[in-house]
């Protein structure tokens, strides 16, 4: 049944005055209009004729078009002989599609960009159907000289929400957009049917394996106790942990817990926050089937221990960082040094292993010999026969890469340091092992030796030690007289750091190689450290990222022009923008002295 949408005009609007002119004091507006216009005059100022901004092509595959695409299709039939048109927006206010209009309204619509790729948001237009429905959060009707910009007031709109029927996150906006003289209450009630349409249709194609995480989420999340839930599209956080942890905490378990992705097995592990407290955390998978479909992790304990400025740690000449996380790092391993408790350290490559065990022995041992021997670069045999002859010499070892070696060669090791544990020397060293994060099957026998194991924490798990470390690895490099200035170091403090400090460090040093002096802006940052995707890419990826980022650097930020340098569509470069989350920041200009 078509729904009658163009013909009963209701009563005229309150009449806004021009952005130019004062407001009448007696003017009586809804306070969200009010307000809404209030936040478009911060926006954007005194301009009566705001442009919406072209962001990139429609998706064409997400759970909003997948879903709303049919349905809007079928809308759009029931209205086919209306002065309507029906608008899909993203969660950003950004056009995915319309559907429906004649002819003579969807060039209306053309002039002043609403269509797909522009960016509706009130930050970009002003108050209209869209943006300020995101604002607001609710359904809103925005009726011709309501709307901010002098180019609207010939339209009225009305815009719903939709959201997902499962997380409750918002995914867009459906709006209808007619001109102004066939303006219709039933505009607000056809775009929340539409809008709860959708939602419907969100739910029936609902990943399968997300139900199954969502459901277990929602059998534990009322039971008194913090829980996260995690799976391919979800991840949620009940009350209890929001209400427990700060955002820095709440950040940091959320990083321990993706680093868990793909477990098909329950863990529990203690995990130190940046607060200085320890969280229990206890992981059980979910199971589709056969097939993992994600993990429920409930937050059972949080022990209150030490904080950072509590713990006694002692100031090492080459390691840096104030973190909670990083000094409870540092104090075990120092501790243990002290003991001469022989230590095993785990963590990913480039998170300061071998650093840490150096500024430890030199701490505690001061001029006593520490002998450090890589397994990855010396053959079996090699390590071994310098092993025996440092230890036989009194020395103490550090055999880095110990999961290298072969079941054999770690059988042989073991069987040396087995002999220099039963008192075959007449001075017992200190040994430390460092190794990759495994399963200890293989170095079972190895590791009974080692009463103790410490995780080296990642670097992207104590990202606010980045401005300390920044300047110790520039005075490593040679380069006291440069420094970052603080937009940049935010900048590395947003990025992931797979290959942890190690990387930091090759970062610093291409940096150093093109400056040896002054402060360094963001502007000057390598290719990789302005973009922000925290996605492992491929390296034909980080090329195409470098090359993009070096193609704005070269056209002052002009997208237009570096798609044309790179050979690119304007909506794919706009696309690749986002997709590698690259920031472009044009260089301050600084006025001459006068």
């Amino acid at each position: 049944m078509a729904h009658n949408l163009g013909t009963s005009k209701v009563a005229v609007p309150p009449h806004f005055p021009s952005i130019n002119s004062t407001e009448p004091a007696e003017l009586e507006l809804r306070h969200w209009l009010r307000v809404s216009w209030s936040r478009s005059r911060d926006a954007l100022g005194e301009t009566d004729e705001p442009t919406a901004a072209y962001v990139e092509q429609v998706p064409v595959d997400t759970v909003l078009t997948r879903a709303a695409y049919p349905v809007l299709s079928a809308l759009s039939a029931e209205i086919d002989n209306e002065p309507v048109s029906l608008i899909l927006t993203d969660a950003s206010g950004t056009v995915l599609s319309r559907h429906g209009g004649d002819r003579s309204l969807l060039a209306a619509l053309d002039r002043v960009d609403l269509a797909p790729g522009f960016r509706y948001a009130e930050s970009q237009v002003g108050t209209n159907g869209i943006g300020t429905a995101l604002e607001v959060g609710a359904p809103v009707v925005i009726d011709g000289s309501e709307h901010f910009s002098g180019l609207l007031r010939s339209f009225s709109c009305a815009g719903a929400l939709v959201t997902h029927p499962l997380t409750g996150a918002v995914l867009g906006v459906v709006d209808l957009t007619t001109k102004s003289e066939h303006m219709n209450a039933l505009l607000l009630s056809f775009a929340k049917l539409a809008a709860a349409r959708i939602k419907e249709r969100i739910l029936d194609d609902a990943n399968e394996h997300d139900r199954a995480v969502l459901s277990d989420y929602h059998a534990v999340s009322h039971t008194g106790q913090p829980v996260i839930a995690l799976g391919d599209e979800v991840l949620m956080i009940n009350a209890l942990t929001q209400q427990q942890f700060d955002s820095h905490d709440q950040a940091a378990i959320i990083d321990r817990i993706r680093d868990a992705r793909g477990q098909a097995k329950s863990f529990t592990m203690l995990t130190d926050l940046p607060s200085g407290a320890t969280a229990r955390l206890s992981y059980q998978p979910t199971f589709v089937g056969d097939k993992l479909a994600g993990g429920i992790v409930r937050i059972t304990e949080q022990l209150a221990t030490r904080t950072a400025h509590m713990v006694s740690t002692p100031i090492l000449r080459t390691v840096t960082g104030s973190s909670a996380v990083w000094r409870r790092t540092v104090h075990g391993v120092v501790e243990s040094c002290r003991r001469r408790e022989w230590l095993v350290l785990e963590g990913e490559p480039g998170v300061g292993k071998t650093t840490l065990i150096r500024a430890a022995h030199e701490h505690v041992s001061g001029t006593h010999q520490l002998a450090v021997l890589d397994a990855a670069t010396l053959g079996a045999e090699d390590l071994l026969t310098h092993a025996t002859a440092e230890l036989a010499g009194g020395s103490d070892l550090a055999v880095l890469h110990a999961h290298t070696l072969s079941d054999n060669d770690l059988g042989e090791l073991s069987q040396l340091l087995q002999e220099v544990e039963q008192g075959s020397l007449p001075r017992e060293p200190w040994v430390a092992l460092t190794m990759y994060p495994q399963e200890p099957s293989a170095t079972s026998a190895l590791l009974r030796l080692f009463p103790k194991s410490i995780s080296v924490p990642p670097l992207r798990y104590h990202i606010e030690d980045i401005p300390e470390l920044v300047p110790a690895l520039l005075r490593t490099l040679g380069a006291p007289d440069l420094t970052l200035s603080a937009a940049s170091l935010n900048q590395l403090s947003r990025l992931a750091w797979r290959g942890n400090v190690a990387h930091l460090r090759s970062v610093l040093y291409e940096i150093h190689r093109l400056r040896r002096s002054g402060v360094v802006e963001p502007d000057a940052l390598p290719s990789e450290c302005r973009a922000t995707t925290r996605r492992n890419l491929t390296q034909l990826q980080s090329l195409e990222r470098d090359a993009i980022v070096d193609a704005l650097a070269l056209h002052a930020g002009d997208k237009t022009a570096a798609a044309q340098a790179l050979g690119m569509s304007r909506a794919t470069i706009y696309r690749k923008i986002r997709g590698f989350g690259i920031i472009y920041r044009a260089p301050a200009v600084h006025s001459a002295p006068q």
